[in-house]
């Protein structure tokens, strides 16, 4: 176990908190805008955004392997957090599709290795032992910090208009940079933040053949098993605030901030839950409440389009992308570990969960073009049932960092074996 670095460990605090509103951009915000100020029509947005969404999808092994491999990873993060936050300005400053579409591939490689980034950064500094707490932390802190940013922008908002939000991206991107170099460079292991022994190096290990992460079953049913969750989940907030504009456009921001405020306070909630039972209840469970609480959300939503009923609902986006966001990279690291291959294999199972993710929004416009909003939620609610049933009949245990379970190393070659024995 790595000794606590306190230093480290308090600028990764301060770091998830700022890091929010730069990492997931505009948000919603950006297609009330589009919508609104640009007469962008549903269709439109899905499609400019689907840009992104398939560079995502091609280069998330690419940047994982990046990460794996790149020892310089604070000046890494420092870079993609520029190009994120010039992306979603690039948005506002050029709405036509060509330029938004352009800027979207740009903010998708660069949330890739945001993300991808502060999981290695954060398994380097405490080890693989303590991973599901800092994990879960990280994931508590970033909702927290999301949530302040949207009841900033609610307060503002009716004196300011929606160029508040810009305000905020900017002066939130400009903290995580100094934050990040607040991180003592010595404190990252980038042995350990790869998924290797801290003492690789010196022992002559190398990472294992790709081959162990395409044949770990388990791998393989959590990436299509998360893959159903964000086709399911990817669009239902932005169907919500869709049919809020069509129906009240003047009511338009100050639900959506008000929704993802609730969602952010459950993802608190329940990433804090997680990452405090998750080494005595196990992983498994979680990940079904998860399913369970989105496939219930999808049926709720057209009950009503109540102010008050919407944002209730939203409470329970909280749970499930909160065991998602708090849990999802110590599900890999621990089917990883020993593999050297950690970053790539979050790059990999990300992609497979991006494919939902894409697929989520053109199927969601064109059921609504079809058959109506209450439809598209309902065929939402279903497909989460379905990856629910899925996850319970085929995804087994994967353990919790600090469990009962250890790896055992042994070098072949100059390459790692690896293989899970109980202690």
């Amino acid at each position: 176990m790595r000794p606590p670095l306190p230093r480290a460990e308090r600028a990764l605090d301060l770091l998830n908190f700022v890091l929010a509103d730069v990492r997931y951009g505009l948000g919603p915000f950006l297609i009330v805008y589009l919508m609104t100020e640009h007469a962008w029509d549903e269709a439109g947005i899905a499609l400019a955004f689907s840009f992104g969404g398939v560079t995502g999808l091609v280069s998330q092994v690419a940047i994982g392997a990046l990460v794996d491999t790149v020892r310089a990873k604070r000046a890494l993060l420092i870079g993609a957090l520029a190009v994120a936050t010039a992306a979603a300005f690039a948005m506002v400053f050029a709405p036509r599709f060509w330029p938004v579409a352009a800027a979207g591939i740009a903010g998708a490689l660069a949330n890739s290795t945001v993300g991808t980034t502060m999981a290695a950064i954060s398994l380097g500094i405490v080890g693989p032992a303590r991973f599901a707490q800092r994990a879960a932390r990280n994931e508590a802190l970033f909702h927290a910090g999301s949530a302040a940013v949207n009841l900033a922008v609610l307060a503002a908002a009716p004196s300011f208009g929606i160029a508040v939000v810009f305000w905020i991206l900017t002066a939130a991107a400009a903290v995580s940079a100094v934050v990040v170099l607040a991180i003592p460079a010595r404190a990252i292991d980038h042995e350990v933040a790869r998924g290797l022994p801290s003492d690789a190096r010196e022992l002559g290990y190398r990472p294992s053949s790709w081959g162990v992460l395409l044949t770990s079953q388990p791998l393989l049913v959590f990436a299509a098993c998360g893959a159903l969750f964000h086709l399911a989940n990817a669009s239902m907030l932005g169907l919500v605030v869709q049919r809020a504009t069509r129906a009240d456009p003047s009511n338009a921001i100050p639900l959506a901030a008000a929704s993802m405020i609730a969602a952010q306070l459950a993802m608190v909630a329940t990433a804090t839950l997680a990452g405090a039972r998750a080494s005595v209840w196990g992983c498994r469970p979680f990940f079904l409440i998860a399913f369970a609480a989105l496939a219930l959300r999808g049926a709720l939503y057209p009950l009503s389009n109540d102010f008050t009923w919407i944002v209730a609902v939203q409470l329970l986006d909280g749970v499930g992308v909160g065991v998602f966001g708090a849990l999802f990279p110590v599900v890999v690291a621990n089917l990883t570990r020993g593999s050297g291959h950690f970053n790539a294999a979050q790059g990999g199972v990300g992609t497979v969960h991006s494919v939902g993710g894409i697929l989520s929004g053109l199927l969601a416009s064109s059921v609504v073009v079809w058959a109506g909003y209450d439809a598209a939620f309902l065929t939402g609610a279903a497909i989460a049932a379905l990856g629910g049933v899925l996850f319970w009949l085929l995804m087994p245990e994967p353990g919790a960092a600090g469990s009962s379970a250890k790896v055992s190393l042994t070098v072949t070659g100059g390459t790692i074996r690896h293989s899970e024995v109980a202690e």
